[in-house]
């Protein structure tokens, strides 16, 4: 077998053929991300699926929509991008989601749950308003129905009447409760190709006379209640989608050949697929979770090539949380699908009736924060830097007008790495000091994570946020002061301000430029929100020159704030410069490829420093903007 073969069409192969590529799929699959990390289990879930729709559908021009893109690597090999896989979710390379701009094969940017159907709805209006001709197709992961947003894409999806499909790839939830026999044996009656041939021609027949369409009327309802204490499609059904399902997600030629009756109908229609999660490879297989999104392995038996080294943020938070809620029994931990990620696990075993997973619904995460606080409760939600984006209407309107003491703790937040413009958590600064009362902590070190924590917990009035990165520290394990910014280092020449863990890196600059013969004062945010001003103006006044190194957007940014402050404050800088993540979307790509990017790795600070000191021009540096 060639491993780099590139599959131009699938739609001429036999059953059999489909089969056999089935299974050269999913060792290319664990190939490669066996060398790359990624995500392995959800991929290898969908592996005959993605064939069954490459066999059916043209995605050059029809139109595939993936949500999330977990699941979209057998996609990316079968539209040309074979060959390159071994650059998958590295700096240049093919990117582990869905990306239009990667191929045309890609209908939509995916990332982010719950959004397929919404997005596939919109293109069938399109296509119906510009009388093009196309189909559309979205599937979506069973997860993503925990998000509302799926709810509003299928109500809305479903009374339209236009034509396209959705697929419910179901991977171990449960729709409604187990079947039986007896509906085990309905659903796949109704899958037949001679029943469905003769339940249209029924409904033809007794839509064309008065009479008939009476009869066919009370024969439905009685069929309704039926299918209703029976069927598990009948939630979908009352949305006005034909259902079909459930069905085998792993058969290959029996998908195909419902995706081929699907695509042929004029109005909506739901296929209920059953899938296994890591399917033909059996670590995988034992457990999905860990293969969900994992980093290089052995294949003979999963196990990781190289362990991370060090205490992480998300490990030291959860660790954290826990001592908190041994004192405290008004402290709740919240998440949004993503317990070992943020560091919940323990949390969720010692304090199984405090700990709430609320699936992919952030809103609803920060809304029953709202209400837990207003109760007494001490609700803290873990929460990821891009996934935290989604509930900004619920910061304002539930949690910031009342001035609710909920706690945030703020995951991922900067430069996150392999995944890409969707999951960088850039934005989170920039928003929350929108919130009026909203407090804001970015602690540089784990021993600054638990005091801020702490003084999150039980020493900041309304709502607080707690910001911290992916992985462990940079360079610096020191402690703050408890002040809102400390003066970690006198100068004379330079005012570096910066926060978080770029605090190793402008230190190590700061020693750089001393030895250039230049005096900077370095000022660390530990509190950007509310931004500590007197300080930082009181530093400038001394050095006039500033040079703000924050790994977020420029716009809206700590940097920028500052130097509003010191213009309504009447000072003018001899020189300023911010260095940021600039003003657009910054790719995959490892963190410390990112930030050399970016213009905040070591070198580039050091560079830009030299400007402002000796240049003294005025200007922002942060690369990417595209």
């Amino acid at each position: 077998m060639n491993e780099r073969e590139e599959y131009p069409s699938l739609h001429g192969i036999s059953d059999r053929e489909a089969e056999e590529l089935c299974h050269k799929l999913r060792r290319r699959v664990v190939q490669v991300v066996s060398k790359t990390g990624g995500h392995l289990a959800s991929n290898l879930g969908a592996v005959e699926l993605t064939v069954a729709l490459h066999r059916v559908y043209d995605t050059g021009r029809d139109r595939l929509v993936f949500d999330v893109g977990h699941q979209c690597y057998i996609h990316k090999i079968l539209t040309g991008r074979n060959g390159r896989m071994e650059t998958l979710r590295t700096f240049g390379g093919v990117a582990g989601f869905p990306k239009p701009g990667e191929s045309v094969h890609d209908a939509s940017i995916a990332g982010h749950a719950s959004t397929a159907v919404s997005t596939a709805l919109g293109m069938a209006k399109a296509r119906t308003l510009t009388e093009q001709d196309y189909k559309v197709v979205a599937l979506l992961g069973d997860g993503s129905l925990t998000g509302g947003l799926a709810y509003e894409g299928l109500s809305m999806a479903g009374e339209s009447g236009e034509p396209l499909v959705v697929i419910l790839n179901d991977n171990g939830m449960s729709i409604d409760a187990s079947m039986g026999g007896v509906a085990h044996h309905l659903a796949q009656q109704r899958l037949k190709p001679q029943y469905l041939r003769g339940k249209r021609l029924y409904q033809k027949i007794m839509g064309a006379t008065p009479p008939g369409r009476v009869l066919h009327d009370g024969i439905h309802k009685v069929k309704e209640g039926v299918k209703a204490s029976l069927l598990p499609g009948s939630m979908f059904e009352n949305m006005g989608f034909q259902y079909m399902g459930p069905v085998d997600g792993h058969d290959v030629a029996g998908l195909t050949r419902l995706l081929t009756y699907a695509a042929a109908q004029d109005h909506p229609v739901l296929l209920h697929v059953k899938t296994v999660k890591g399917k033909g490879y059996p670590p995988a297989e034992r457990n999905p979770d860990a293969f969900h999104g994992t980093g290089p392995f052995r294949i003979k038996d999963g196990a990781p090539v190289k362990e991370g080294s060090g205490e992480s943020f998300s490990a030291r938070f959860g660790r954290e949380l826990c001592a908190l809620a041994e004192e405290d029994p008004r402290i709740c931990a919240l998440t949004a699908a993503m317990t070992g990620g943020t560091g919940l696990t323990d949390f969720a075993a010692r304090f199984p009736d405090r700990f709430f997973d609320v699936g992919i619904a952030e809103g609803h995460a920060v809304t029953m924060t709202a209400g837990m606080a207003k109760q007494g409760l001490v609700p803290v939600f873990a929460v990821y830097s891009t996934f935290f984006q989604r509930s900004y209407d619920m910061l304002l309107h539930d949690v910031a007008i009342d001035r609710l003491h909920c706690v945030f703790c703020v995951d991922r937040a900067g430069l996150v790495g392999d995944d890409g413009e969707t999951h960088h958590g850039l934005f989170d600064l920039s928003y929350l000091k929108t919130v009026p009362g909203m407090t804001v902590y970015t602690p540089a070190s784990l021993e600054e994570l638990s005091a801020m924590l702490r003084q999150a917990v039980y020493h900041t009035e309304g709502p607080v946020a707690v910001r911290y990165p992916r992985g462990g520290e940079n360079g610096w394990s020191g402690s703050s002061t408890g002040q809102p910014a400390d003066v970690l280092r006198q100068g004379t020449d330079l005012t570096m301000v910066t926060l978080g863990t770029m605090t190793g890196p402008v230190l190590a600059v700061a020693d750089r430029l001393a030895e250039e013969g230049i005096s900077a004062e370095v000022v660390k945010l530990n509190r950007p929100i509310p931004l500590p001003g007197e300080t930082v103006l009181a530093s400038l006044r001394k050095t006039g020159r500033l040079l703000a190194v924050q790994e977020c957007v420029e716009m809206g940014s700590p940097g920028q704030d500052i130097l509003a402050a010191a213009a309504l404050a009447g000072l003018t800088l001899r020189g300023a410069a911010l260095c940021s993540c600039g003003t657009g979307f910054v790719p995959h790509g490892t963190v410390a490829q990112l930030r050399q990017l970016c213009g905040l790795d070591e070198d580039s600070i050091f560079a830009k420093a030299m400007e402002v000191t000796r240049g003294g021009s005025e200007e922002t540096a942060g690369r990417p903007a595209h």
